[in-house]
Formats: structure tokens, sequence, C-alpha cells
């Protein structure tokens, strides 16, 4: 089928029936109807209504060069400078939509998927059937409208430190047995992100440091539907406060699961198998597609929308509280419009410094997006102390939605309104702060955007090492100085 529309997508979910497990209970009947999911996937579904809306249907979708139907534009590989500003566009329209708290809207894994598929070359020289295999699902993701999760990273008891100083049985996810159907995979990835609401997964453990062997049963990529058997979801804690968009302005609309994916002798289809055993060829398609340089564009349209909703929320505080003469909370906010003019200019120097690489793809200068990478895990934190500062107590002294439809309800206006804004507005914007920078899913929020793409020593080395005026600055210097 072409592009979905919202109730196509929660259907296609409630369908599905994996086995998901949360807080020591099997979910049984619909995803979409439990709490834990209901509010994540209707915000999903209006973004999927979108692309057959009149008004937004030529900024979401491009025609699929396979069969001509219409197709999400997030799955179209960029060719040309007005590709990427698009494809910008349409994930600017969903990011809008969400304000940036879906780390893993369905376009993220769109543009993995197809930055992987435009570097299919890589595997074609070793096994033509693994490029195949890739570029087909890729043209399958993008005629289905397939909503795409993913694992990259094993938990701590799997990574290879941790087996190579035992002689226990290895905890990483491996292969443990390959036939004529398919590779049998037993292990575990953690943090896959809406895996319990999404058709499929794309698993692609992060490259071992190891010895480059092609044989290993720790280098693997493939895909499967999330329903798969002896695929097991098992869910975090959920961070939904309530139903009540009142009371829980975002968990109630943007609270995404996290789950342990865990595979328990999973068979995984020969056609579902990108690559088995080359660990050289594994890294290779992680650094050779630049997926990363791709999906930071759209990482970028998330931060950029969820720091104009940051600064709208730092600036009504301000105003109920009749704060904006005082110089300390002026200086506060700036900050915080630094670093929204900050992303946006270092969007536009990535786009307008765009080349075609060596698959065809118009890729956007990485040097703006890796610094983007390295700036917002930590100037999100303080952005999140910020509203700390401005709204204080203010943030824990917050009545209950249900109390002003009491007798009470004449004290808390008398005592709880704002500067032009009456007591319920006034607390209500309260609970808005609480759940960016108090709550559970305000908490969750702050280490996702920390950790977003790897812990900060990653993040600085892929900046420092993928940065290369380096040398020419160093030899200006050493000119200047000679």
């Amino acid at each position: 089928m072409p592009i979905k529309n919202g109730e196509q997508y929660l259907q296609r979910i409630d369908d599905n029936l994996p086995d998901i497990r949360i807080a020591g209970e099997q979910v049984e009947g619909k995803i979409s109807e439990h709490k834990a999911f209901k509010g994540l996937m209707g915000t999903q579904a209006s973004m999927y209504d979108m692309q057959q809306e009149d008004k937004w249907k030529a900024v979401m979708t491009y025609s699929s060069p396979l069969t001509g139907d219409p197709a999400g534009l997030s799955f179209m590989q960029p060719k040309t400078k007005r590709d990427l500003a698009s494809r910008r566009k349409m994930m600017q329209a969903w990011a809008y939509k969400h304000h940036g708290f879906l780390g893993r809207a369905p376009d993220y894994m769109n543009t993995a998927l197809m930055a992987f598929s435009a570097a299919c070359g890589l595997l074609e020289e070793k096994n033509p059937r693994y490029a195949s295999n890739l570029r087909k699902y890729y043209e399958y993701c993008r005629d289905n409208d397939i909503t795409l999760s993913h694992v990259f990273i094993q938990p701590k008891a799997g990574r290879v430190e941790t087996f190579l100083r035992t002689f226990e049985e290895p905890a990483a996810a491996r292969v443990v047995d390959k036939n004529k159907d398919g590779i049998v995979i037993r292990g575990a990835f953690l943090l896959d992100t809406q895996g319990a609401t999404s058709d499929e997964i794309l698993v692609l453990p992060a490259p071992f440091p190891s010895g480059g062997a092609e044989d290993s049963p720790f280098a693997f990529a493939f895909a499967a539907p999330s329903n798969l058997p002896g695929i097991r979801y098992v869910c975090r804690e959920s961070f939904v406060g309530g139903e009540s968009a009142y009371n829980y302005p975002l968990s109630s609309r943007f609270e995404e699961m996290d789950t342990l994916v865990i595979f328990d002798e999973a068979l995984i289809p020969w056609d579902r198998v990108f690559i088995c055993g080359d660990e050289n060829m594994l890294f290779k398609l992680v650094d050779e597609s630049r997926f990363h340089t791709h999906t930071s564009t759209q990482i970028m349209c998330k931060n950029i929308a969820k720091t104009e909703f940051l600064l709208g929320t730092i600036e009504t505080m301000v105003e109920a509280a009749g704060l904006d003469s005082h110089a300390h909370v002026i200086e506060k906010v700036t900050e915080v419009i630094v670093a929204l003019e900050t992303l946006k200019a270092l969007q536009l120097a990535a786009e307008k410094g765009a080349a075609r690489d060596r698959w065809g793809s118009m890729l956007p200068d990485r040097k703006p997006l890796l610094a983007a990478n390295a700036y917002f895990p930590k100037i999100y934190p303080r952005m999140i102390e910020i509203i700390q500062l401005i709204g204080a107590s203010g943030l824990i002294m917050i009545p209950d939605e249900k109390d002003f439809d009491t007798e009470i309800s004449g004290q808390l206006n008398t005592y709880l309104k704002g500067i032009d804004l009456n007591a319920k507005g006034n607390v209500q914007l309260s609970r808005l702060g609480w759940e960016l920078s108090v709550s559970a899913f305000g908490g969750r929020q702050t280490i996702y955007e920390r950790f977003f793409f790897g812990n900060s020593s990653t993040v600085n080395n892929r900046l420092y090492n993928g940065y290369p005026g380096r040398e020419a600055f160093k030899r200006r210097v050493k000119d200047f100085l000679s």
C-alpha cells in the first residue's frame, strides 16, 4: 500500500500483536487503547493523517520511483539541494506537530534506512545477495509506509569488554545458527524506542572494535517484523501521568516507550539479512553510508522545534510572573534565544554546504551537523535548568485540574492567578513547566538528549576526527610564526 493515514497506522499496530511485557504483565488487546501507548499513537496517527490532507500532501509526499504512488518524503534519497530543502520542510512540519518530543518519530528511521540503502553498493562486491536484500527492504518500507524502530546498543552485560573477560557464555546478541531458512539470533538489545508501536525493527549492532573477522557471530544486520516469533519487548515503567491533557500536557501525548528487546532463538529469513559475520563490512556500512549525517538533518528539525517550544514556555512563564524587567531573567531567556539561532544557523550552513557523495546523495556539510550534535546535549539541560530557576516553587505547589471543580475553586482563583492569567490557566502553565523539568517524563527527555548520539566522548571524538579544517588552521599558524 502507498502512504497510510492515522487510522491505518493504528489498525496495523493493533493487528501486529507482538509479545510486549509491561509492569509484570503481557499486553493483550489493542495496543492503541493501552494507557502506556494511547497518547503517543494518537499523536503519530495525526502525523500520518497529514500525509493525505490537501494542505500538506505536497509537502509530505513524493512519487515512488518504483510504483508512482505517493510515498513519505522522508524516504526520498536527496539528489539536489532542492531535495534537501524539501526534506527539511517535510520533517519540520512533523517536528512542529510533536514539538520535538518524539526522538524516534517515523521520519528518523525512514531517513536512516534511506542512507543505508543508498550505500548498499558497499555490499555488492562481497555479497550481492545482501545488497539486493537491503535495497528491496528499503523499497518495501517506502512503498508500504512501514513504521520502523531500531536497536544499535547492547546491554552492558553483552558488550565486548564483558565477554572477553569471562569464560561464561557471552551475553552479547549473536548468531547461534544458520540454516536453509535464515539465521538464528539469541541475545538482547536495549532502548528500542517505540519498538512496541512500530511495524518492524531494524537491528544493526554497533560494530565491535575487534580483529575484523569475516565470520563473527556478533556482526550482523537484519530487519524483522515486530511480531516475529522469538522476539519479546520488555517495557520500562510508563511515564504517562494520566490521560488529562491539563494535568499532563506532554506525557499524555508524547510519551515514547523504551523497551529491552530479547531475541530468543529468533529465526531471521535470509531475505531480511543484510550482513552476517563480516565485522569490517558492518563498520563500513555505518560509517560510509553517512548515516549520522543524514539522520542529523532530521534531528536538527526536531531540536529546533523543541527549542522553540521551550523558549515559548519560558517566555510565557516570565510574563505570567511579571519577571520581564529583571535583568537576571532576561539574561537567562537570551541564552535560549542564542541556542535557537545557533541551531537554525547550523542547519542552514549544513544545507548550503551540501555536495554530492559517492552514492549519488546530496549530502549536507557534516561539520555544522557534528557541531550541533555536540552542542545540543550540553545546552538542553541548561534550558531545562532555566525553566526550574524561573518556575521555582511554582513547579512544586501545583493543584490538580479536579480541584477547580470543587468548593475551593474560588480560593484557588484568588491565590494562584498570574498576571493577565486566571488561576486555572496559571496552574496549567505550571504543570507544563513541571512536566518539562521535574517529572519522570521530563527527566527521561533530558537523559535522552544527553545521550542521543552516544556519550559526550563518542560525540566529541566524532566531531574532532570528522572535522577537516584543523590541519589547515594549524598550517596557517605555523606559517604565521615562521
